[in-house]
C-alpha cells in the first residue's frame, strides 16, 4: 500500500501480495479486465482492496483455461461463471476429441512407418466429419446400386449405414481401419467387385421377394450344410450333390455360384473394416460351411 493514506496499492505491490508478475498484471489491465482505479501524480496505475478480489477471479478463470474474452464477459456482467464454464467445457470437449484423434494418427504413423504423404492422408481422412465420411459412403452406395432396382433393399441399407463414425476415444487400430476403408470406398477396382456381388443378388430376385432375403439365404446355408457335415457328408459324396441343390434349388448354375462365393471372399476385408471402426467383435466368418460349399460346387459342378 502506498504511504499517502488513500489505501491504494501499485502494481508492484499487487505482485507481490498475489504471487503473480507486474508483467502479467499489466498487461491485464492492458487488456481491460483489471482497470485501476486512479492514477498517481506520477502517472503509476493504483488499484484498491477490491482490485485483489478481481485479481484472483482473473487467475483462477485463466487456469481454467478461459480467454480474456470471456473472462471480461463475467468481470462485466455479461455472462454468469455457469454460463462461461458451460462453453468451456463444450470446447475443451471438442479439444480433448481432436487430441485424441492427434494421438491415434501419430501412433498409426508410428506402427506403419508412413511418410509424410501417408501421414497428411491419414490426418485428413481421420478429421472428416460424420458427415463427410457419410458422403463418402453415400457415392459409393449410389455407384455400386445405380440401375439395380432389384436389388434387395435391406443390403442397400445395411451398406447404407455401416460404421462411419470414429468413436470419441479412437484406437490406433480404429483411426487405421477408417483410413483403409476409406480408400477402399473409393477403389474402382473395390467398387466393380461390390458391384458384381450385387448384380448377382439382383437377378436372383423375383417381384415378390421381400427384403432381407439375402440374409435369411445365407442363414440357410449356414444350416444346411452345418447339418449335412455334422452327419459326416463329405463334400465329394453324392449326398452332397442333393445338399447342394436344396441350398440354391434346382438347376442353378453352379459356376456362378462359385463366381460369387469368391467376390465374397474379395470383399471379405470390408466387414472386417467395418467391425474394428465400431469396436465390435469379429462376426463368425463360417470358413468351414463354405469351404464345404466350395469343394462341394467343385465336385457336383452340376449341368
Amino acid at each position: 500500500m502506498i504511504d499517502d493514506g488513500t489505501g491504494l496499492f501499485t502494481i508492484g505491490e499487487l505482485a507481490k501480495a498475489t504471487g503473480l508478475t507486474v508483467r502479467t498484471i499489466r498487461y491485464w489491465s492492458d487488456e481491460g479486465v483489471l482497470t485501476p482505479v486512479t492514477r498517481s501524480a506520477g502517472g503509476y496505475r493504483l488499484y484498491d482492496a477490491e482490485s485483489f478480489a478481481r485479481l484472483e477471479l482473473i487467475r483462477t478463470l485463466r487456469e481454467l483455461g478461459l480467454g480474456l474474452g470471456h473472462v471480461r464477459q463475467v468481470l462485466s456482467g455479461e455472462r454468469t461463471v455457469a454460463e462461461v464454464a458451460e462453453t468451456h467445457v463444450a470446447a475443451l470437449d471438442a479439444q480433448i476429441r481432436s487430441l485424441k484423434v492427434t494421438r491415434a494418427v501419430l501412433s498409426t504413423v508410428a506402427r506403419r512407418g508412413s511418410n509424410a504423404e501417408e501421414m497428411t492422408l491419414m490426418n485428413r481422412l481421420a478429421r472428416l466429419s460424420a458427415a463427410e465420411r457419410q458422403r463418402i459412403v453415400d457415392d459409393f452406395v449410389e455407384e455400386i446400386f445405380e440401375g439395380l432396382d432389384t436389388a434387395d433393399p435391406w443390403i442397400r441399407e445395411r451398406t447404407r449405414t455401416l460404421g462411419v463414425a470414429l468413436p470419441d476415444d479412437p484406437g490406433p487400430e480404429q483411426v487405421d481401419a477408417w483410413v483403409e476403408l476409406a480408400e477402399l470406398l473409393q477403389d474402382p477396382d473395390f467398387r466393380a467387385a461390390m458391384r458384381r456381388m450385387i448384380e448377382f443378388n439382383a437377378a436372383d430376385r423375383g417381384p415378390d421377394t421381400p427384403a432381407g432375403a439375402s440374409q435369411w439365404f445365407f442363414r440357410k446355408l449356414v444350416d444346411v450344410v452345418g447339418a449335412a457335415r455334422e452327419r459326416g457328408v463329405a463334400p465329394e459324396a453324392p449326398e452332397a450333390d442333393g445338399v447342394l441343390t436344396e441350398v440354391f434349388g434346382e438347376g442353378t448354375d453352379r459356376a456362378a455360384v462359385l463366381r460369387r462365393i469368391d467376390l465374397g471372399n474379395e470383399v471379405a476385408r470390408y466387414r472386417e473394416l467395418v467391425n474394428i471402426i465400431k469396436g465390435a467383435p469379429a462376426p463368425p466368418q463360417y470358413q468351414e460351411e463354405f469351404g464345404w460349399v466350395v469343394a462341394a460346387l467343385k465336385a457336383w459342378p452340376g449341368r
